[in-house]
């Protein structure tokens, strides 16, 4: 705050107002002499816990090793930070020949015909191994049944292809939230072409697969 003179003169004007006359570069010194600095927000207030919270990841991690006992699948599915595609800017770094700057646009506005690469990823808790599936235009429930279902095809059937059930771990907003209709639907198309019986645990808010 005591580098910013824009917050220096809103405190400044607001004092004036209440009768307090004071120049930005007083209210500089003050602030200085009583210790204030410019400080970033820390997480660290919860908010209301619900009464069963911890029953309820007892819950599903009890239904988690239930299933990899049994060999079947259990899979954690999210959808990743959207990318703009094209030759934008980005905070990463690479190996070029010396003097072989990468030429990137100004500005990161959305092209209209390439648009975001959407990742939607599924991991599979006992192997510790993941299947990504990249869409280009909207992140909804058929997309993510899809990347379920293309993952299925992929690897999971190859790895459990005597399975019966399959546990899949969510979060309870997004596409695959649990008030998406079209998700249910989705799993119900999946279960229909499988012959598994699909079992969603959704996690609680504010808490994330």
């Amino acid at each position: 705050m005591l580098d910013n003179p824009q917050y220096l003169c809103a405190i400044a004007e607001e004092l004036t107002k209440h009768g307090h006359p004071l120049s930005p570069r007083t209210v500089a010194s003050r602030l200085k002499a009583d210790d204030y600095r410019l400080q970033s927000n820390r997480k660290t207030t919860e908010g209301k816990q619900y009464p069963d919270r911890n029953e309820q990841f007892e819950y599903i991690n009890r239904q988690s090793l239930r299933f990899m006992g049994r060999g079947e699948p259990v899979v954690s599915v999210d959808t990743k930070k959207k990318e703009l595609v094209w030759i934008f800017a980005n905070k990463g770094r690479e190996w070029r020949p010396k003097g072989k700057l990468g030429e990137v646009l100004v500005h990161d506005f959305t092209d209209n015909e390439l648009g975001k690469a959407i990742p939607y990823g599924v991991y599979e808790v006992k192997e510790n191994e993941g299947w990504v599936s990249v869409g280009i235009e909207h992140d909804t429930a058929g997309f993510a049944a899809e990347a379920l279902w293309r993952w299925w095809q992929k690897m999971g059937r190859k790895r459990y292809g005597g399975a019966k059930k399959i546990l899949i771990m969510a979060d309870g907003g997004g596409s695959n939230g649990s008030w998406s209709r079209l998700w249910k639907t989705a799993l119900q198309g999946m279960a229909n072409k499988t012959g598994l019986v699909i079992q969603v645990c959704h996690f609680l808010p504010g808490t994330s697969t």
